[in-house]
Parts: structure tokens; C-alpha cells; sequence
């Protein structure tokens, strides 16, 4: 038997193959395809002595057995060994013929042929034993090897082995290093497949987020739950015994049986029995059974949006109003099995009707369990790579439904007195055909009814099993057992959708108060027409809402329910716009709309009327979905802007990308104008900016076209905005100064409090601070004048930051703190973020690195839960501020490259720049110090020539002037001096010339001082003149006190000043750098225009 690798045979080479290769396929396809397979797989290979090694016991038990026990093949009973004896007898047989036959005849010949026919009987023999021999081992061995055990399971023992503690651990072992050296990534050359993108720490800090909350948002369980506990415990072993399996594929149980049996309600049950086993949930109502059911498309989305998915995936939707397109759902569909692959989650597909819709939601390669509620069996795929289950639903026996009518009677009351009646009892079963819905509906009339008057008036409606449904005979008994005024709101209830909603929505369809309007959702609960969803809300069930469907239009006229929809969109309108006005103050999209005052509407704080908004966005985009033709085009103008508003200040885009749509279906000009315009702020948010950018432009070019002042106003600011970001500062101002123009109006006040704010960023970034100061300090007037609790918040943070600008540390946190509260009561969690990044970095202009360290660690975790991208970019910047000072060089440089790839993705030139310029510093430095001279500078160089490049694109001319600083101290310690003079200059006319305020002091005695350090070695004049000049600039450098210096140049100057007293030189070289006499982080941390 021969041997190779690892002591393995070669016939067993093909097991091991296999699994080698199983391995490597699945190692491609969690890489997404980014590994090559057939280089992991040769490395594989290359190991095999590795990988076996720990299976080796298992291997030498199993062949040894194979040695032992296997039988003998045909060709080894002629080996050399075997055959050798019967070669040699035949040999002597033939010799001794020839001796013998030799002696009676002397013919050689006949000597030799009858000895040759000696030999050949004698091997003839040899063969015919064998064979006979062979095939009765074989016949012998045949039963024992089929026998359970033995030689097949050890060799099955061997390959578990192997793969368990050989094939997998060296996987996840090249699943570590390959990484770090990256020799598994496709060629280089291959244009085919485009590079992956880096991991986004935001989106999986989302996903974390997301899925954390995803029970809670789960329908409440449903009580009493009754009868279904068998099923329950069915469902729950079925689950357990798959999970169990070594296979990764989900779990699929199909619950099927009629409305109202339940169904529902046992996959809530499970889903709370289980949640230990997962990592969220999610239900999907398909909603099969009505009129328009869901499109695969729009159930993955909202499945994609609950489990955490990529937002701009949810925003940026492709191919909207086209969800029968084949193709994109198919791109869709496998975004969505890449996001759950491997992500263990339950999803309950509610009332699910397409078998290959079902087929669709089923992630593969996830041990997710999938719960589908059905009225009919569904015939899903035998090939579907899941574990399925079927689980019908049947009516409930007689205990358990006579248990449940018992517990629906109404709190507080009792059965009607009289004697026990199995018999009734039994018959209201039948007539309700067993169907906890129904039983819960009917018991609830036990405080009125005897259980035989029950059956007696059921029965009115028809016999079990005549012509009228068992749902339709409840729900006719207990729709006449309630007043007009409950019957009515029963019925307007199906014009708002499947959403739940509370006592404000149904005071407006019935036209009442709030308190009446109570008091009848609390009636039909009680009579089980509606289902209690958490504290005053309220659904109905797919069967009440069909019913009530029908009532409606057979009992009301189409001018009655326009009036109800109409006011209820009225008086939903008048509340969101109330609660938005609250927070963003008197804009001109909401100016002088609503007269009456928050506690008007009932909000007695801000944050209650947050909370009313929380709970409906959800009724209100149902409503606006189903609002008719007829309504009031302004009333849902005024709602969807308000609910575009609160969506992104929640950061809900999955909700605003469904009112693009949405609006975009309708085609009408104004509403389509005002959502798109949200839609491009909220691109912005996600650092999406040229996306932002365009549709920013074409909403623009739409207000325009409208004659819509105001509207265009909002546009540009938002488009100037948006411009800021990518750090076009000088086209950002100029959009501004453009939306300002149109804002001189009256009532306009608001908006242009939001756009002077907006101003003053770019003009605080272009240096300009005392303009800044002044912008904000009007702006801060007139928010507070239009009562924007928002618009302050926004409004403080930004003076925060110029105030750090201008070296007010103190001042800065204040304001900072003022704008973290406001953020907070206006529930805006990206500026809750945004005020934390800036609080930490004025622990670092404080000098307190750890403290800015732990600050800016937590808004960076902020910002990837809300998935800001730009915040994250800047606050990671920050951070390499605070690592810097803390003295860890290379974790600030490495936290500054993350910063800078962000800002390159983002196209924001200004924010690439910084990140640039001070990657450039701290390296310079770090190989500086490893070195002990600047000569080793070039990258450094190169960043900083870049970052000067990007800040005269951006306008930033203290930013040029700084990277010109940085420059000079390169090029003097690579002994250019010429040059570095030059710069030096240059960044002092820079300084000098200002930014439009009066000169940079600060800077400026930076760049007067390095001048100095180099004239007595670069001037024209020679040493002894540049030595003359230096003293004499140096002097008047001294001489020249201010409060914005920096204290480390006056140390600095005091310093040099001194060494050319003493007479040191030219001669000495370039000592500036060596003596820590250069600028550090913390000089450009301050503007120093002394007029500020």
C-alpha cells in the first residue's frame, strides 16, 4: 500500500479531496466571492500533512481495519509474494521433467515441450485455485461487511474527525491571516468583479442596533392564548431537532387553516418562546387574502429595514413603481439573502397566499426560523435548501372552547345565570366552527347571553355549515349588538388602513371629542371587534376589517366617508404640523397654518407631542396611502411634509423612501417637489452628497419653474449645504447668499434663521470667525423668535465650535452643553452625536487627552448607529487629535487614514485636506524621531503638497498657509533651504493677508518665526546679514505681545533669540526641528484674528 502526505494512502485521496474542496467552496462564498478558490485550495493542499495530523489515531483505527477486514482483491492473490511459491514449484516441476523425460528418450525437444506442458498445468492450477479461492472469501465476508459498523464506520469516524479538528480549524486560521499578507484576493488585473468595499462599521453598528429592538416592535403576544399549547410544543421540538443539525439552512413552518383559527397569535407565541435562539424578528403582513396584496419587493424592503439593513439600500430605491421588474427584484432579493446570511432571525410571514413569494423571503445559508401563516397548504419547492413543516390549525375541542369563551367575557363581568348547558356550550363551538377569533368575539356577549340564548341567536344567522361563513355569522351578531355610533366608527375604521391607531383618529372619523371617541374603541374591544395593540392602540383584524369594509359601502355614502377621510388627514395635518412647528419653529412651510397652540392639541410638553408622533408615523402613512381623490390637496400636503420632516429628524429614511414613492406613483407636482426635497437632505445625511447634490439641483430647478420663492429659498440652502460637506465652500457660500436674498420677506423669519446659521459653517471654515459670530448671534435671535427648539440647537452647537476656533474653550463648552440638552428634547439623535464630537474635541484644545479619548469613542458609536457617515469621518478625525496627545503616534495615524478614506468616498475636499495635512505631520514626525533627521519625509511631502492642493480648491487659506508651515519644516531638514524660506514667506503673506478679517497673528508669528530660524542660513545677503535680520525680526517678533500666541513660540523665540546672542550660528545648521522649536497640533487650533 503506498503512502503519502501525513501517512495517508492514495485511494483514500479522494475523500479528503472532497472535503477540501466543500471547504474551500464554502470559504468563497462567505468571502462573497472575494477569495480566490482555487489558490485557497492549492494552500490546502500545500498543508495536508497539518491537516491531517490531528486525525491521525482515527486513521491508523480505520486503516487497520480496512487492512484487516476488507477482502483481498483478485490482483494481490498474484502479487510477488503470493505467486513466488508457485512459480518455483512450477519451475522444479519442469526441471524434473526434462531430467526425467531426458532419461527415458533421447530427444530434446520432446524433453523440453512436455516440461514446458508441465509448468503451464502447474500455473494453470495456481490461477484456478486462486480465483476460487477469492470468490469464496468474498461470498464469506459479504454479510459481515454490510453488517452496521465495523470498517465503514470508522472510516466515517475518520472523516468527521478530520473535518472538526483538521479541515475547519485551518480554515478559520487562513480566515485570520489571509488579510494581514492578502495573497487569496483575485488578480489584480481582473476588471470583472469590482473591488469590495471596506467593511462598514456603521452599518453593522446599525444592524446591531436594529436587531437589538426588533422584539419590541414585535405585536404584542395576545391573551388568553388557549388551546394551542400542543402545537406550540410541536413547533418548538421542530425547531430545536434542526438546529441541531450540523447543516446551516433554515427552519420552515407552514401554519395553515382558516381566518381566525389562530394562526397569528401561535407564531407570536413561538416567537417569544424561541427569541433566546436568535438574534431578532421580523413580521411581514403579505396580506394574500385582500385586495391588493404585498409585493414581494416592498415585504423584502420592510424586512431589509427591521433587521438592520443599509439605509440608502431603503432611501435610494431601485426601480420605484416597477416592482413586477424581474431583474431588480432578483438584484433585491439577493442583497437581501447576502444582509441574513448567517444571521439567525425568526420571520413571520403573515397570510402568505404565492408559494413562490414564500420561496423568495427564505434566506438560504442562515439558520433563521420561518414562520408562515397561510389559509391553505402551501406547496413550497421540494428542492428548497430549508427544513420544512406543516402544521394545520383545526377548531378547537370542546374543553378549550368552552375555556376561552369563559375568559372573553368582559373584565369586571359574568356569564348570564343559569344551569350548566354542555349541549349549548358544544353548539356555540360548532356554530363558531372552533375558531379562537370567533370565540373570543362571541364569549364576549356571555354578560348578556345564557350560552343556549348564544346558540340560539348565532343560529338565527344560518345553521354550521349552511351557506354563511362562521366569521360572517359572529361578526353580524356582534355588529348588531353595538350602538349606531360604535357601528359607525367599526366601519370608517377600514379607510385608514392596517396600522394602529388611537382615540385622536377616531375622533376625527366620527367627528367627536376625544373622551367619547375612547369610550367607543373601548367598546368595540370589549364586543372583540377590535384588538388591543399597547396603551390606547388599537388594530382590526383582517376579517373585521373586510367586514367592516363591506358595511361601509353598503351603509354610507361616498360624500360621507370623502367628510371622514378629509378629517381625519385635517386634523392629523393640524397635530403634525403642530408637533414640527414645536421643534423646527415658524418656517414658511408651516408659517401661520396652525393658530391654536401646542396645548391646543393636547401636548402638554414637547416631548409628549414627540411620543403622539412616534406612535402614529406609522397610521399616518397608511392613511395618506388610502386618503381618497377627493381630500383636501393641502390638508395632505401639510401631512406628508410634516411626516417627511419628523422622518428625518428620527432618521427614519425607509419610511421617507416609501413617501417618495408614494408620492412619485401620484404624479402631482406639489407633493412630489416637497418630498424629493427631504429626500436629497436625507441623501446628505447619509454621505451620499452627490446623490444629494443632483436632486437638490432639480428641486431647485422645480421651485423655479413653479414661481415658488420660498421653496426655492429651502432648496438652495440646502443645496449650499450640501456643498459645504463636500467642501466646495466657495460655491457653498454663494448658494446661500442667494437663498438669503429671497428670504427679506416677512414671515420668512424662520427660514432664514435656518440659512444664516448654514452660512456661518462656511464661513467659520474659510476662517472668517467674526463673521461667523455675527451670522449666529442673528440667527440664535430669530430662531428664538419662531420658537425653533431645533434651530437653537443647531444654532449653539455652531457658535460651539467657533467659539473653540477663537480659543474660548470655556464659552465653547457651554454653548456645546446648551446644544447636547436641546438636541436631546427635540429627540435629534445625529445632533446628539454631533454635540458629543465636539465636546470631546474641547478636551483636547483643553489638554486633557484621555478624557477626549472616552468622549469621542462614545460619539463615534453614535454616529455608526445613526449611520452618519460624516459624522463618523470627523469625529474619527478628532480622535486622531486625541491620540496624538495622548502619545500614541501610530494609533493617531492609523485613525486618521480611516478619516481620510471616508472623506474620499465622500468627495469632501475640505475634510480630505485636514485629514491629509495632519497624517502628514504625525508621520513626518513618527520616521523623524525612528530616524533622527527629517530626511526620511517624502510621503509626508506628498500628502502635504495634496492637502495644500485641496484647501485653494476648498478656498481655505489658513489651511494652506499651515500645510506651507509643515512643508518648511520639511524641506529645512532635508537642508532645502532656499525653498523652505520661500515657503515660509509664502505662508506668512498668507497669514498676513488674512481671510478677509484682518491677519492670522497666530499663525503669522509662526511663520515669522521659522523665517528667522532660516535667514541666517538661507539669505541672500549672506550669514552675517541674515543673522543681522533674524535678531532684528526676532526682536520686533518679541516685542509684538497678543493675547491669541501661542505660549510654545514664545518660549521658542526667547530661546532662539538667545542662541544668536551667544553666537551660534550657521554653522550649527538647521536646529529648529531637533530643539521641538516648530509648530505642534495644538498651534492651529486657534484663528488668531485679534478683531475677533
Amino acid at each position: 500500500m503506498q503512502i503519502s502526505a501525513g501517512g495517508l494512502a492514495e485511494r483514500h485521496f479522494a475523500d479528503v479531496e472532497g472535503l477540501l474542496t466543500r471547504a474551500t467552496d464554502e470559504e468563497v462564498r462567505r468571502s462573497g466571492g472575494r477569495l480566490d478558490g482555487a489558490q485557497l485550495l492549492q494552500r490546502a493542499r500545500a498543508a495536508l500533512a497539518e491537516i491531517l495530523r490531528p486525525a491521525q489515531e482515527e486513521y491508523a483505527a480505520y486503516a487497520q481495519a480496512e487492512a484487516e477486514g476488507a477482502p483481498a482483491r483478485l490482483a494481490d492473490r498474484f502479487a510477488p509474494r503470493a505467486s513466488a511459491g508457485a512459480c518455483a514449484a512450477a519451475l522444479g516441476a519442469g526441471l524434473a521433467t526434462v531430467l526425467l523425460i531426458g532419461g527415458i528418450e533421447e530427444s530434446a525437444t520432446t524433453a523440453f515441450v512436455d516440461a514446458a506442458i508441465v509448468a503451464a498445468a502447474a500455473l494453470l492450477g495456481f490461477a484456478l485455485q486462486a480465483v476460487v479461492a477469492h470468490q469464496w472469501s468474498a461470498e464469506r465476508h459479504a454479510g459481515s461487511r454490510n453488517q452496521p459498523g465495523g470498517v465503514e464506520q470508522l472510516r466515517l469516524a475518520w472523516l468527521t474527525a478530520l473535518e472538526v479538528r483538521g479541515v475547519r480549524p485551518w480554515f478559520e486560521q487562513q480566515r485570520v491571516v489571509a488579510p494581514r499578507r492578502d495573497p487569496l484576493g483575485r488578480d489584480k488585473g481582473d476588471a470583472r468583479r469590482p473591488a469590495p468595499r471596506a467593511r462598514d462599521r456603521s452599518g453593522v453598528a446599525r444592524t446591531r442596533s436594529v436587531l437589538n429592538r426588533s422584539f419590541d416592535r414585535l405585536p404584542d403576544l395576545g391573551h388568553p392564548f388557549i388551546g394551542r399549547r400542543s402545537q406550540l410544543t410541536q413547533l418548538t421540538q421542530w425547531v430545536n431537532r434542526d438546529r441541531a443539525r450540523t447543516e446551516t439552512r433554515p427552519t420552515v413552518v407552514v401554519l395553515h387553516g382558516p381566518s381566525g383559527a389562530g394562526r397569528t397569535m401561535l407564531a407570536r407565541w413561538a416567537t417569544h418562546e424561541l427569541r433566546e435562539l436568535f438574534r431578532g424578528a421580523c413580521l411581514v403582513d403579505l396580506r394574500g387574502q385582500s385586495e391588493s396584496p404585498l409585493h414581494t419587493r416592498d415585504a423584502i424592503l420592510h424586512l431589509l429595514n427591521r433587521l438592520g439593513a443599509p439605509r440608502e439600500q431603503l432611501l435610494f430605491r431601485e426601480g420605484a413603481g416597477q416592482s413586477a421588474d424581474p431583474a431588480q427584484l432578483r438584484r433585491l432579493a439577493e442583497r437581501y439573502h447576502q444582509h441574513l446570511a448567517e444571521l439567525p432571525v425568526i420571520l413571520i410571514l403573515d397570510d402568505a397566499t404565492d408559494a413562490e413569494q414564500v420561496r423568495t423571503l427564505i434566506p438560504p445559508r442562515s439558520a433563521s426560523l420561518v414562520l408562515v401563516t397561510a389559509a391553505e397548504p402551501l406547496a413550497l419547492d421540494p428542492d428548497l435548501p430549508a427544513s420544512v413543516h406543516h402544521m394545520a390549525l383545526g377548531p378547537l375541542d370542546l374543553a378549550a372552547s368552552e375555556e376561552l369563551l369563559r375568559a372573553s367575557v368582559t373584565d369586571g363581568a359574568s356569564i348570564a345565570p343559569g344551569p350548566y348547558d354542555e349541549a349549548a356550550w358544544r353548539r356555540v363551538t360548532e356554530l363558531c366552527d372552533g375558531r379562537p377569533l370567533l370565540l373570543r368575539m362571541v364569549g364576549s356577549a356571555l354578560d348578556e347571553r345564557s350560552p343556549s340564548q348564544l346558540a340560539e341567536d348565532l343560529a338565527a344567522y344560518g345553521p354550521p355549515g349552511g351557506g354563511l361563513d362562521p366569521a360572517e355569522r359572529a361578526m353580524r351578531l356582534r355588529y348588531a349588538d353595538q350602538p349606531e355610533i360604535a357601528r359607525r366608527l367599526l366601519r370608517r375604521l377600514a379607510l385608514v388602513g392596517r396600522a394602529s391607531l388611537g382615540a385622536r383618529a377616531a375622533a376625527a372619523l366620527l367627528d367627536v371629542g376625544q373622551q367619547e371617541a375612547a369610550r367607543q374603541l373601548e367598546q368595540l374591544t370589549g364586543a372583540g371587534l377590535l384588538r388591543h395593540v399597547r396603551g390606547n392602540r388599537y388594530r382590526l383584524h383582517d376579517l373585521v376589517r373586510r367586514f367592516a369594509r363591506a358595511r361601509l359601502h353598503d351603509e354610507e355614502t361616498d360624500e360621507e366617508r370623502s367628510a371622514a377621510q378629509e378629517r381625519l388627514i385635517r386634523s392629523y395635518a393640524e397635530l403634525a404640523d403642530t408637533v414640527i412647528r414645536l421643534v423646527d419653529g415658524k418656517t414658511s412651510t408651516r408659517a401661520d397654518v396652525l393658530p391654536a397652540p401646542a396645548g391646543g392639541h393636547g401636548f402638554a410638553s414637547l416631548d409628549a407631542a414627540l411620543r403622539w408622533f412616534d406612535d402614529e408615523t406609522s397610521f399616518i402613512t397608511s392613511t395618506l396611502r388610502h386618503a381618497d381623490e377627493r381630500v383636501d390637496r393641502t390638508a395632505v400636503q401639510h401631512l406628508l411634509g410634516a411626516l417627511c420632516d419628523y422622518c428625518l429628524l428620527r432618521g427614519d429614511l425607509y419610511r421617507l423612501g416609501e413617501l417618495n414613492e408614494l408620492t412619485q406613483a401620484v404624479n402631482q407636482g406639489l407633493l412630489t417637489r416637497s418630498v424629493q426635497w427631504r429626500t436629497g437632505v436625507a441623501a446628505r445625511q447619509l454621505g451620499e452628497l452627490d446623490k444629494a447634490r443632483s436632486t437638490l439641483t432639480s428641486v431647485v430647478t422645480l421651485y423655479q419653474r413653479a414661481h415658488n420663492e420660498a421653496g426655492t429659498a429651502r432648496a438652495l440652502r440646502d443645496l449650499g449645504i450640501t456643498l459645504q460637506h463636500q467642501g466646495q465652500l466657495r460655491e457653498a457660500g454663494e448658494k446661500l447668499r442667494e437663498a438669503l436674498a429671497l428670504q427679506e420677506g416677512e414671515g420668512l423669519d424662520g427660514d432664514r434663521a435656518w440659512t444664516l446659521h448654514a452660512l456661518a459653517a462656511v464661513e467659520r471654515e474659510r476662517g472668517r470667525i467674526v463673521a461667523a459670530r455675527g451670522m449666529l448671534r442673528e440667527a440664535l435671535r430669530l430662531h428664538q423668535g419662531s420658537g425653533s427648539v431645533h434651530g437653537e440647537a443647531w444654532t449653539r452647537f455652531q457658535l460651539g465650535q467657533t467659539l473653540l476656533l477663537a480659543g474660548e474653550i470655556a464659552p465653547a463648552e457651554r454653548e456645546l452643553r446648551f446644544s447636547l440638552d436641546l438636541y436631546e428634547r427635540s429627540r435629534d439623535v445625529r445632533g446628539v452625536a454631533w454635540a458629543m464630537t465636539e465636546l470631546g474635541l474641547a478636551r483636547v484644545h483643553d489638554g486633557d487627552p484621555v478624557a477626549a479619548q472616552e468622549q469621542l469613542t462614545t460619539a463615534l458609536a453614535r454616529h455608526r448607529e445613526t449611520e452618519d457617515a460624516r459624522g463618523e469621518a470627523w469625529t474619527l478625525y478628532d480622535l486622531g487629535h486625541a491620540l496624538e496627545d495622548a502619545g500614541d503616534g501610530t494609533g493617531a495615524v492609523r485613525t486618521l487614514e480611516q478619516a481620510r478614506n471616508m472623506f474620499s468616498r465622500m468627495r469632501d475636499v475640505y475634510g480630505l485636506a485636514c485629514a491629509r495635512h495632519h497624517s502628514a505631520r504625525i508621520t513626518r514626525d513618527i520616521r523623524a524621531d525612528s530616524t533622527g533627521s527629517l530626511r526620511n519625509s517624502g510621503f509626508a511631502r506628498q500628502l502635504l503638497t495634496d492637502a495644500r492642493r485641496d484647501f485653494q480648491r476648498a478656498g481655505v487659506n489658513h489651511g494652506e498657509a499651515w500645510c506651507c508651515l509643515e512643508l518648511t519644516v520639511i524641506e529645512a531638514g532635508n537642508e532645502r533651504l532656499g525653498q523652505a524660506l520661500g515657503l515660509a514667506d509664502e505662508a506668512l503673506r498668507l497669514f498676513t493677508e488674512g481671510y478677509g478679517e484682518g491677519p492670522d497673528a497666530r499663525g503669522g508669528d509662526w511663520a515669522r518665526f521659522l523665517r528667522c530660524t532660516l535667514l541666517p542660513l538661507a539669505s541672500p545677503g549672506g550669514s552675517e546679514v541674515g543673522e543681522a535680520v533674524a535678531q532684528e525680526e526676532l526682536a520686533e517678533l518679541l516685542r509684538a505681545e497678543h493675547p491669541l500666541r501661542d505660549p510654545r513660540l514664545t518660549d521658542a523665540a526667547h530661546t532662539y533669540a538667545m542662541m544668536l546672542q551667544r553666537g551660534q550660528g550657521p554653522e550649527s545648521g538647521w536646529t529648529a526641528w531637533r530643539l521641538g522649536m516648530v509648530p505642534r497640533r495644538g498651534a492651529r487650533d486657534v484663528i488668531g484674528v485679534t478683531t475677533a
